[in-house]
């Protein structure tokens, strides 16, 4: 059992006490500090606390890597008198010391994008899990149900539509959030991409334009979208910022948002929503593209190399991508999504494999814990730093496992039409009326990817030394 409070103990000593933090935030398996004096933490002597897997500097943050243990951590860090500010909020005093530089802004437009869309994942994996479970009680696995039964109606169509349907308007919300923008504001600009009549119009296919204001706009149905929400939000957000400064407090309530949604209107409609439009467009012909001029080669690249991206918070970009085009795309992504998932598989593999080749009670367990947390948890940030790095050697494995699980991935076609969960279940998101083989195969790769990874770290993961050094400290503590 981790002792949290001693963990949270020593690694506030290591940073130069709760004194010389000015925030402290936490993330899914990290702890990020703001600190007064940068140059207390010694990243190598953190590395050595018990309950810690990594330590780096990070976008002016020093990170501690803990794992599934990262929340009580962090409560123990608060209650030991740090300062514990959770989400961290844009105002405008961070805007004006914003530099702008094509790097910083580069960043902040994926950060909000990233934001935005994984703020709807329990959306989305609560529509794709009911997808999954009509999937296999329907005709295409188990045939309980029939294709004109209710429940399979009810599960594979109305509840997935819903999840996947209105899209404009939970994106409308997160996006609005991300930005520290008005909400309902935000929804009410997604309702307006997809509201019945125009959709119907754009269905109906007998007009191709539209007079909004006298102005042409295409007609165009963007349920279902996600970049044409995405660029409203922001013109909306100014806008609205604009109206506050104009329209007199007395007022406010009432002509700041009709006026803010007067403008908006003709925006979107006729620019920003059009050009979201065609953008996701040529989105998902470039990813096509790729994965036809790449085939399983560039899937294998993306699956050996991806946890590097992922240490490099590089992995974001092409995250916003994958999830841009399983959204958007009836046929999913068969490159980006797919290298991530096996990749992902290759990394648990890798610390099972350490897991069977050590001898020592407590860094088995320990390696045992990283492969475990990944198929629950879904997180791979335990076993990349505390097998892959502490033993370098190892990512040799996960790199193969990946490649090899990818380069199979590819061979047999497969895809990610849903996006859900991003443990062992992850692996139904392959599934698919439409291509029956996708997710027994993309299982099968899944299992390889892992196979191999743990195969290659026990045959050659370790050094002669690591490996004497381990049976010693295991018969000392026989």
């Amino acid at each position: 059992m981790a002792d949290n409070a001693k963990t949270a103990a020593d690694v506030l000593a290591a940073v130069g006490g709760k004194d010389n933090v000015t925030n402290l935030i936490h993330c899914v398996t990290r702890l990020r500090f703001s600190l007064k004096d940068e140059s207390i933490p010694d990243p190598d002597a953190v590395k050595k606390v018990p309950g810690v897997i990594g330590a780096q500097w990070s976008g002016g943050q020093f990170q501690v890597i803990i794992g599934q243990n990262v929340t009580k951590v962090y409560d123990e860090c608060v209650r030991l008198g740090v300062g514990g500010a959770g989400a961290i909020d844009v105002d405008e005093g961070d805007l004006a010391k914003f530099e702008w530089t094509p790097q910083n802004v580069g960043n902040a437009i994926i950060n909000y994008l990233s934001k935005s869309m994984v703020a709807l994942i329990p959306i989305m994996m609560g529509g794709a899990f009911f997808r999954v479970i009509a999937m296999i009680f329907g005709p295409m696995m188990l045939g309980l149900w029939t294709e004109d039964s209710q429940a399979y109606q009810l599960f594979n169509t109305w509840i997935y539509n819903a999840a996947f349907y209105f899209l404009p308007i939970y994106l409308g919300y997160s996006a609005a959030k991300t930005l520290n923008a008005n909400t309902m504001l935000g929804m009410f600009m997604g309702g307006i991409l997809i509201v019945p009549e125009l959709v119907a119009l754009a269905g109906a296919g007998e007009a191709t334009t539209m007079s909004v204001y006298g102005i042409p706009a295409p007609v165009v149905s963007y349920a279902q979208t996600v970049l044409p929400i995405l660029l409203c939000v922001p013109a909306l957000n100014q806008v609205e910022k604009l109206m506050k400064r104009i329209v007199p407090d007395m007022l406010s309530t009432v002509f700041v948002p009709f006026l803010t949604m007067l403008i908006m209107i003709p925006v979107g409609y006729c620019a920003l929503a059009p050009i979201g439009n065609t953008l996701g467009t040529l989105l998902g012909d470039g990813l096509f593209a790729f994965g036809n001029a790449t085939g399983f080669v560039g899937v294998a690249v993306i699956a050996a190399l991806w946890e590097f991206l992922v240490m490099t918070g590089m992995h974001q970009v092409l995250i916003t991508l994958g999830i841009t085009q399983v959204l958007t795309n009836p046929a999913g992504d068969a490159a980006v999504m797919v290298g991530g998932s096996i990749a992902q598989w290759a990394t648990w593999g890798m610390a099972f494999g350490a897991f069977l080749r050590l001898r020592e009670k407590d860094e088995k367990m320990a390696q045992l814990g990283y492969s475990i947390s990944g198929f629950i948890g879904g997180v791979t940030e335990p076993a990349l730093y505390g097998t892959g790095f502490k033993y370098t050697r190892c990512l040799a494995g996960m790199v193969i496992g990946g490649a090899v699980g990818g380069a199979l991935a590819g061979l047999f076609g497969v895809h990610v039409y849903m996006l859900g969960a991003t443990n062992v279940l992850g692996a139904l998101g392959y599934g698919s009326p439409d291509n029956p083989s996708s997710l027994p195969m993309g299982i099968v790769a899944s299992v390889v990817a892992f196979a191999v990874a743990a195969a290659v770290t026990y045959l050659f993961g370790f050094t002669k030394e690591q490996l004497e050094e381990d049976k010693r400290t295991a018969e000392r503590a026989a």
